[in-house]
């Protein structure tokens, strides 16, 4: 209840060695009968805010409980990008018997951390869970809270640009200053491009309603959208400067893709939510320490492009591109 292929191998094993496993932790469980059937569970689950891809992982997250077998009631609530509604959500949620928590994107599981030292508290979408300070490690997270990342194979995402527009000297990242996650990722792209000779040029923002505006105030030969819920939850604008300036915006995720980008190497959010709910199952069932539970990544990002949206930026992209996707997508963006 709810109240491809063989020339990009090579680039795919990099980045599965890129995005390798992390750690994060909480334990605890619910007292109830000998039997699994018998036992029923309540979770409750705060979501940073509304776009696909966390759409997504909270319906991975929720599909992969029901389909575990057991009785599971779930309370969702929803910040929708406010930061002292998080809070709000996770005040309330220190006071209620859920017997575990999820937080979807880096500013819930943070809030969710800070209030609550007992009950186990997983996460999902979070990039990077040690510069968040939401473990000790990721492969030891040492406390209540564990979990999934989705840290992205950033540099092959860049790789891409280098195809669609071999000439780009310089590539756009608008992202929120606010939020730990998008830093990290900013940071592995100046890394990156620095190695591969392009220059980053940054633009920040504090809300999605900022972001058209920064966007626009970057003269570049491409855009880098990487996972930040502020951008993402405002993608459309960022597209329309692609389009208007007719250059090719990137994403980091493919539900981006889907909605007008052109391309990237992503991975997939249902089942990155499917995945937390195999450790939420082991949590509640099986009693394991989130303690000691590693954090968790998907290590075979996918190659998605979108043609028409490419069109729409004056890009056109390479025939074995095309040919070596996972998922060709039709334009989402109007």
């Amino acid at each position: 209840m709810i109240r491809s292929n063989t020339a990009r191998a090579a680039v795919r094993a990099g980045a599965a060695l890129a995005v390798s496993a992390l750690a994060l932790a909480g334990c605890g469980g619910s007292t109830g009968g000998d039997e699994n059937a018998e036992e029923s569970y309540s979770i409750g689950i705060s979501q940073y805010v509304t776009h696909p891809s966390l759409d997504a992982a909270r319906e991975g997250f929720v599909a992969g409980l029901e389909d575990s077998g057991l009785d599971v009631t779930f309370d969702v609530q929803n910040a929708q990008g406010d930061q002292a509604t998080a809070n709000t959500i996770a005040g309330t949620f220190a006071s209620s018997d859920h017997d575990l928590l999820l937080a979807i994107a880096t500013p819930s599981a943070q809030t969710l951390a800070q209030s609550i030292p007992e009950t186990p508290v997983l996460f999902t979408a979070v990039t990077d869970p040690v510069s968040a300070k939401l473990v000790e490690s990721n492969e030891a997270p040492g406390g209540n809270v564990t979990g999934t990342s989705d840290a992205n194979p950033v540099r092959e995402q860049l790789q891409l640009i280098t195809e669609l527009a071999p000439d780009a000297e310089t590539v756009g990242i608008v992202y929120s200053s606010g939020e730990v996650n998008s830093q990290v990722q900013v940071d592995w792209a100046q890394e990156a491009a620095a190695e591969m000779g392009i220059e980053i040029q940054e633009a920040t923002v504090s809300n999605s309603s900022e972001v058209q505006q920064a966007a626009n105030s970057l003269e570049v030969d491409a855009i880098y959208v990487p996972t930040d819920n502020a951008v993402v939850s405002a993608l459309e604008s960022v597209i329309r400067v692609g389009q208007e300036k007719q250059i090719p915006v990137i994403a980091a995720d493919g539900a981006s893709v889907e909605r007008g980008a052109v391309a990237t190497y992503g991975i997939n959010y249902r089942e990155l939510g499917a995945q937390t709910a195999d450790m939420a199952v082991r949590i509640l069932s099986e009693g394991a320490d989130p303690a000691t539970m590693a954090v968790e990544t998907q290590t075979t990002p996918e190659l998605y492009v979108n043609p028409a949206a490419a069109e729409k930026m004056g890009v056109e992209i390479p025939q074995a591109m095309l040919d070596e996707a996972d998922t060709v997508v039709g334009d989402g963006a109007e």
